[in-house]
């Protein structure tokens, strides 16, 4: 999901390579890491700490467990730093996102069947429940969850910082995130019945919104999932790329093989602000809200109207 715009320019942003650079700038502090990976933890140019925690796990230098450890531990309070600071209330785009489909006008074209996301804070998780008070549905077990209060799941197929003290498999434990790193394992609970979950979804979708993410090269999984997906349904499903032209053309030539890739102009959607910061899914949540619901309605929902101002 994307983030507020006015957190992800600057240096105190949540794009990956602003979460890197701090986080190998504070793990040079400790002489224990340092060691044996000293000359190669520079911090400058473009940086992708999960590739560089996956290089020191394959290096499997002296202490190497011990090192990517303290960085998984870093990026975790790093990003839980940053979303204190600026608190929660600043990401109500997907608040609104939420209430756009909760919308009768909306249901009535469209049926949201489920969200998926990559990342490990608890954004999306709090506007799923102001939007929709009650238990989430993590999909932590292959039957369907009792104490859920919607069956709208939401699928962290990395796992989640908040997941502490969760029931899988009758048991309550607490579920680590899966490891940064390029590879990655998804063959363990509750994983495998989250991953699972996903791919019966996307088996069932006519339109995949991709927000905030590139679609990286680091997750081949996800990629394999969208693969699957497409070969279990024998026809194509629609790939809407909810970012700027550059980052859609950049995933449809590094994906072309996915048939329907979508980019924001090709669905009547302007991605260059008049002014302020770009952020190409406010802009679609403009756009799309206004087209489905319009006036008066929209002042009459609290998140939506923000986006709309």
């Amino acid at each position: 999901m994307a983030l507020d715009p006015d957190l992800e320019p600057d240096e105190n942003g949540l794009l990956i390579s602003n979460v890197s650079k701090r986080v190998i700038s504070r793990a040079k502090k400790n002489l224990a890491y340092i060691k044996d990976v000293e000359l190669v933890t520079g911090t400058s140019g473009s940086l992708n700490i999960e590739l560089y925690m996956s290089l020191i796990e394959n290096s499997k230098i002296h202490n190497w467990a011990d090192k990517t450890s303290l960085l998984k531990q870093l990026v975790e309070a790093d990003i839980t730093s940053v979303l204190k600071t600026f608190g929660s209330e600043r990401f109500f785009l997907h608040k609104a996102l939420l209430e756009l489909h909760d919308h009768p006008k909306t249901k009535a074209m469209e049926d949201l069947i489920g969200l998926i996301s990559l990342n490990y804070d608890d954004v999306l998780d709090l506007a799923y429940e102001k939007v929709h008070p009650g238990k989430i549905n993590y999909c932590f077990s292959l039957d369907a969850d009792p104490h859920s209060t919607i069956n709208i799941p939401l699928l962290k197929l990395h796992g989640s910082f908040n997941w502490k003290d969760q029931y899988v498999l009758r048991k309550k434990r607490t579920i680590e995130i899966i490891p940064l790193g390029s590879s990655k394992s998804y063959l363990h609970a509750p994983y495998s019945f989250i991953w699972n979950r996903a791919l019966d979804i996307l088996t069932r979708c006519d339109i995949l919104r991709v927000i905030g993410c590139s679609l990286s090269p680091n997750d081949a999984h996800l990629i394999d999932l969208l693969f699957k997906a497409h070969l279990e349904r024998n026809e194509s499903f629609d790939i809407q790329i909810i970012d700027s032209d550059e980052v859609g053309d950049s995933i449809k030539k590094n994906y072309g093989f996915l048939p329907g890739i979508k980019l924001l102009s090709g669905l009547g959607v302007p991605w260059k602000p008049v002014v302020g910061p770009s952020n190409p899914f406010k802009t679609w949540l403009q756009y799309t809200a206004d087209k489905i619901i319009g006036e008066p309605d929209l002042k009459a929902m609290p998140y939506l109207k923000s986006v709309m101002s």
